[in-house]
């Protein structure tokens, strides 16, 4: 494996970082603040090109590759962009734009990238339901084929950008009978008959990114609207999905990683405590160590990710193994940057305790920490299974 990033790779990325302390960190800290979503950062990033980074240049995207695109999320969370803006891009561009890259078919392509890869008509993904998030094939959503529509009955819970959003991925029951081959996927406009959505969800952390529940009511989808084929909404939208998700939107929880070392590095060198700075005290140098190897181990269980995507090679164990330490490592460097901060760290005047708030959900959204256990546990067995020749 080779994680060099080349020359342009690292220009690229530095600029990104500049763009997004000089152009993005003050707008989203105070959209985080005000528990509202920043459009006017959303325009800046779209012009930018931020959005349209994975797509291919036919239909408005750079066509920059895996490595690039999360390298690209990484350094806007290190520059200050904050989780919540970090996470309306993922669902925008990730979970809804990529399925239509992946798995749509040309007409589909041509219809919706241009404008996700813009910015100019905002994406989600509705795959998790009010009784359904782990189990994601225990999926109560149903599409029914009438003529040349679906009708589509059921909800999503817990939908990004589903407030501001103009077009979603969603998955829903095509054949009960059928098991995770009974899932499809569809792509659903805000403006088709029966689609509605329900109140803004007051959050914890990751307050400048809208969420809601979608709502279908006889809602009609026109039978073009299938992404895919019938039946493999689960097995291709779904693998798909997640490990552009666990590699691309990880990247911003390693940066957000980075962006509270920096600050706790700088606090630790002003503050003084007994007549010196508090960075001369073993036991707060010791927490930023310890932070120090959670960001470089971290970029590495990442990068492996992204390489093995670039290669077009499986990547759902490695995928889930970054899923899994990096959402546990930056809980528990947020836990140490507010505690070198310490009262001050839990002011919201200082960025550690915004960062504190939006680290709970890297262990619970996109899987949970338990359920990632599971699959590692579950293919580590299945491969010394047939390494064993039973």
């Amino acid at each position: 494996m080779d994680f060099n990033i080349t020359e342009e790779q690292k220009a690229f990325t530095d600029a990104v970082y500049k763009f997004a302390k000089n152009e993005l960190y003050e707008l989203t800290k105070q959209a985080e603040r005000k528990g509202e979503f920043s459009f006017e950062a959303w325009k800046k990033m779209g012009d930018y090109g931020i959005m349209a980074l994975p797509f291919p240049e036919q239909y408005g995207g750079h066509d920059a590759g895996v490595m690039t695109t999360l390298l690209a999320m990484e350094a806007l969370a290190h520059g200050g962009c904050d989780a919540g803006t970090c996470l309306a891009w993922g669902a925008h561009t990730i979970l809804c734009g990529v399925p239509i890259w992946q798995v749509g078919n040309e007409e589909q392509k041509k219809k919706y990238l241009p404008g996700i890869a813009s910015g100019e008509l905002i994406g989600g993904f509705g795959l998790t339901e009010p009784e359904a998030g782990s189990d994601a094939a225990g999926l109560k959503t149903t599409a029914v084929k009438k003529g040349d529509k679906y009708i589509v009955n059921g909800s999503k819970m817990f939908i990004t950008n589903g407030p501001i959003g103009g077009v979603f991925v969603v998955t829903a029951i095509t054949n009960k009978d059928a098991g995770h081959f009974g899932i499809s996927a569809f792509i659903i406009e805000r403006g088709f008959p029966g689609f509605s959505t329900g109140e803004d969800l007051d959050k914890l952390g990751n307050r400048s990114s809208t969420t809601c529940e979608l709502i279908f009511e006889d809602c009609e989808v026109p039978a073009e609207n299938l992404l895919g084929q019938e039946g493999f909404g689960f097995i291709t939208v779904g693998k798909t999905t997640l490990e552009w998700e666990r590699s691309c939107l990880l990247a911003a929880g390693v940066g957000g990683i980075e962006f509270g070392l920096d600050k706790t590095v700088q606090y630790a060198k002003e503050r003084k405590q007994f007549g010196k700075p508090i960075a001369r005290f073993q036991a707060v140098q010791n927490m930023l160590s310890e932070m120090k190897v959670s960001v470089d181990a971290a970029k590495m269980a990442l990068y492996r990710v992204g390489w093995l995507k670039e290669q077009n090679l499986p990547a759902m164990l490695e995928a889930s193994i970054a899923k899994l330490f990096i959402s546990e490592v930056g809980l528990r460097a947020s836990d140490l940057a507010v505690q070198v901060h310490g009262g001050y760290g839990y002011m919201k005047e200082y960025d550690v305790e915004r960062g504190y708030r939006d680290s709970k959900l890297g262990t619970i959204g996109a899987g949970t920490s338990e359920v990632q256990r599971m699959i590692i546990s579950k293919m580590l067995l299945n491969t010394k299974k047939k390494k064993g020749g039973k």
